[in-house]
């Protein structure tokens, strides 16, 4: 059920950013879903990729700070109000979202939710108690 993110912490200046996407590029590495945020210095760049290992060491080799996180992706209609759905579970469960990204897949009938919790074992028994569908890693690669 949990998807495995890496982040990555970088310099707020221009350059950095095209630097680790032409690593992974350059390493067969596909990125499938992504988040940047940024404040005055540095950058976390969250990102979802197809052989999280293997981007893991080679942006560590390339002299990057990366750390690896679980998350949950959550695949809802993409619709009016799908977000919204995912939010009322968690909120009448009492479960705060740490921090939240999205992204369309190219059927375009569902939309993926990426979530980060402080409580992931109780966000996923509330999120399957509710019928939503969590999708894995895999999954997200084959979109």
């Amino acid at each position: 059920m949990r998807v495995e993110q890496i982040a990555v912490f970088l310099e707020n200046k221009s350059g950095r950013l095209a630097e680790i996407t032409t690593i992974l590029a350059d390493n067969n590495i596909n990125i499938r879903a992504l988040s940047v945020a940024d404040t005055a210095d540095f950058g976390i760049l969250r990102l979802i990729v197809d052989d999280v290992e293997k981007a893991q060491n080679i942006l560590k080799g390339g002299g990057f700070t990366v750390g690896k996180t679980d998350v949950l992706a959550v695949e809802v209609a993409d619709k009016t109000g799908g977000l919204a759905t995912v939010l009322r579970s968690l909120h009448s469960a009492g479960i705060n979202v740490e921090y939240m990204y999205a992204f369309v897949n190219k059927t375009g009938e569902n939309a993926v939710l990426i979530f980060r919790f402080e409580r992931m074992d109780e966000a996923i028994e509330v999120l399957l108690k509710d019928g939503f569908t969590l999708i894995s890693g895999a999954q997200i690669c084959a979109l």
